[in-house]
């Protein structure tokens, strides 16, 4: 039906104009950010997940930053316990060579000379390690951070239940401020103030070098609980990172565009424009021949 009210051709090129504009404005969008989800609107259900799984990822890197700074304060601690057993490993030598009849008294007032040296070292050790400004370690009935009760706890995860709890608290207090033979045991010089005479362990009897045996056991044993400690810091850290690829991965196949097949609906829907376009010029043309009838 010729009409000069209603053009249908010209209704249907317009409307068909406008689906092949929106659809063209999508693509150089998503081929302009990247993203073939850029709103809501384009994936409802795609954009939730990806948003879950990019708060996952961005969790699970924060974990391994923690892993990496546990990791260092792990080596840090075990790092002091080390010269620790280097400085009993030196008073069990000048024990061993003072109780020698060929020792003479002077000779054994220099070993204790050095002896009490080496006891006001490993105080200093047990009261100045620290890392990020906490103290690590306790002296004298004080408590350090890895002296605590409960443990230390390390987030490892992207949720509240990943976590890693480290409890060196009984093997530390037996290596340092307990009742069985310890750091305290080994010399009087093992306080927060060094006594006003020298010590006596280079005179009392040779029992000084079983208790000197026992510290180092007994320091041997926090040394091996840091050390599985840090190991398995190290084994969480490289599965964090497994699944940290494989999430930013499965959240890129939602997110990112394919440039290849955007590429070729951008093309086509230039196309289809161009088409569109000509075809409405086309249909308005028609009213011209309603203008012709009346001639």
């Amino acid at each position: 039906m010729l009409s000069l009210h209603t053009n249908a051709a010209s209704l249907s090129s317009q409307n068909a104009v406008g689906n092949t504009n929106k659809a063209l404005t999508t693509a150089l969008t998503r081929l302009g950010t990247g993203f073939r989800v850029n709103s809501a609107m384009d994936d409802a259900a795609g954009l939730q997940i990806a948003v879950r799984l990019d708060a996952q990822a961005r969790g699970m890197a924060v974990a391994q930053k923690n892993t990496q700074n546990g990791i260092s304060m792990m080596q840090t601690a075990e790092g002091a316990f080390t010269e620790l057993t280097n400085v009993l490993l030196r008073m069990k030598d000048l024990a061993t060579e003072a109780y020698n009849a060929s020792t003479t008294a002077d000779d054994k007032a220099a070993l204790q000379a050095e002896y009490d040296a080496l006891g006001s070292e490993l105080a200093n050790i047990m009261t100045t390690s620290s890392f990020g400004g906490q103290t690590l370690f306790g002296l004298n009935g004080a408590t350090g951070l890895l002296g605590a009760a409960t443990g230390i706890t390390f987030q490892i995860g992207a949720s509240a239940a990943e976590t890693m709890n480290v409890n060196t608290a009984a093997s530390l207090n037996d290596a340092t401020n307990g009742l069985v033979p310890g750091l305290q045991a080994v010399s009087a010089f093992y306080a927060a103030a060094a006594p006003a005479t020298p010590g006596t362990e280079m005179t009392d009897g040779n029992s000084i070098i079983t208790d000197i045996n026992t510290a180092i056991d007994r320091v041997g044993t926090v040394r091996a609980q840091l050390g599985a400690a840090s190991n398995r810091l190290e084994h969480v850290y490289n599965n964090l990172g497994n699944m940290i690829t494989n999430t930013k991965a499965s959240r890129g196949r939602i997110m990112d565009v394919d440039y290849a097949q955007e590429t070729a609906n951008a093309t086509s829907k230039q196309l289809l424009m161009q088409a569109g376009t000509s075809a409405l010029k086309q249909s308005s043309s028609l009213s011209q021949l309603v203008i012709s009838l009346m001639q």
